[in-house]
């Protein structure tokens, strides 16, 4: 939608105003930033008409005409072995700093080339286009900047949508883990986020292209089976040292494990703070997780765009035979 020109809505302001009494203007109520940012239904803002189109190119470059054909290669100069020393240092020490996903992306994908989709909604998670070695891949990323890229229900089905209509076009999806849970509130229970959560855990599932995951930081608990982990047929898996695999966060698994040790200790609060820092050291590493397959190996982050590529060679031909049957069962 192009700002201060396009409009969307199902009744207009003058059919409010006399049905529920409600003052709204034009903008307030289909303007592009309503769409592009609370309701979801655009995809895409301009500023200009000309813009607008630009967009939609670039969007069909990766794009093949039909689900039949493999998405269109673009030769690319980018070094597929590239590495980025600057990814070393990507993650903060305190582990609940965050970062800016966009910037891992920008850093491993064919000339730091990436075409967000819905940027401005949801921007808890981040879904968009872009290429390794030439080759379209769809990228999904929880986003450490916003709600601590906990994934809440509107995050769920943004990325559930973008998911399916990678598989839809034969785009492989790349996905970048750094997830704490999903987002607790009554207002999350009551809206569905059980039912919602699961449209993406379905739409991975459902999903045949080639899969890869990357596991940043955090890889918690239900959430972090939805972001396409092994459990769920991903093709490749690796974690950066950094990962945090496990049910859920030191702190919260030392409470209820732990909880009568603790308050039994003379210092509560002391042994507390000792027993986390136990179970960070044992558990809260991928080497755990490596150890009993859950993940493919545990990479060096600047190695990560080598590794992607050279799994993305290997199962780019992949074929999947799915039941004979009329259509899955989606949880909508």
């Amino acid at each position: 939608m192009v700002r201060k020109v396009g409009y969307m809505f199902i009744t207009g302001p003058d059919v409010i105003k006399v049905t529920t009494g409600e003052e709204v203007t034009f903008e307030e109520l289909g303007g592009s930033d309503v769409h592009n940012q609370r309701s979801g239904v655009a995809h895409f803002i301009a500023d200009t008409e000309d813009e607008a189109f630009g967009q939609m190119r670039e969007l069909l470059s990766y794009l093949p005409p039909n689900n039949r054909e493999k998405p269109p290669y673009r030769p690319t100069l980018d070094d597929p072995h590239r590495e980025d020393p600057e990814l070393q240092t990507i993650i903060p020490d305190n582990p609940n700093q965050p970062y800016d996903m966009r910037s891992v992306v920008a850093r491993i994908v064919d000339d730091g080339r990436f075409l967000e989709v819905m940027q401005y909604h949801a921007e808890n998670i981040v879904c968009g286009f872009a290429r390794l070695d030439g080759h379209p891949v769809g990228v999904v990323g929880n986003q450490p900047r916003v709600l601590a890229g906990a994934l809440d229900i509107s995050a769920s089905i943004k990325a559930a949508r973008f998911v399916r209509f990678c598989d839809s076009f034969n785009v492989p999806l790349v996905t970048f883990v750094d997830v704490p849970g999903f987002l607790p509130g009554t207002d999350q229970e009551y809206g569905g986020i059980i039912r919602h959560g699961a449209k993406l855990l379905y739409a991975y599932c459902e999903a045949t292209v080639p899969k890869l995951t990357v596991i940043t930081r955090k890889a918690y608990g239900g959430a972090y089976d939805v972001m396409c982990s092994k459990h769920i047929r991903a093709d490749y898996n690796v974690a950066w040292p950094t990962a945090e695999i496990a049910v859920m966060g030191p702190q919260g698994a030392v409470s209820v494990i732990f909880k009568r040790e603790i308050s039994q200790a003379d210092n509560p609060k002391q042994r507390s703070e000792q027993l986390i820092e136990e179970y960070r050291e044992q558990f809260a590493n991928p080497y755990y997780a490596a150890e009993r397959g859950y993940v493919d190996d545990v990479i060096e982050p600047r190695q990560t765009r080598a590794a992607l590529i050279g799994a993305l060679r290997m199962a780019r031909d992949k074929r999947v035979r799915t039941p004979e049957r009329k259509h899955g069962n989606i949880p909508l």
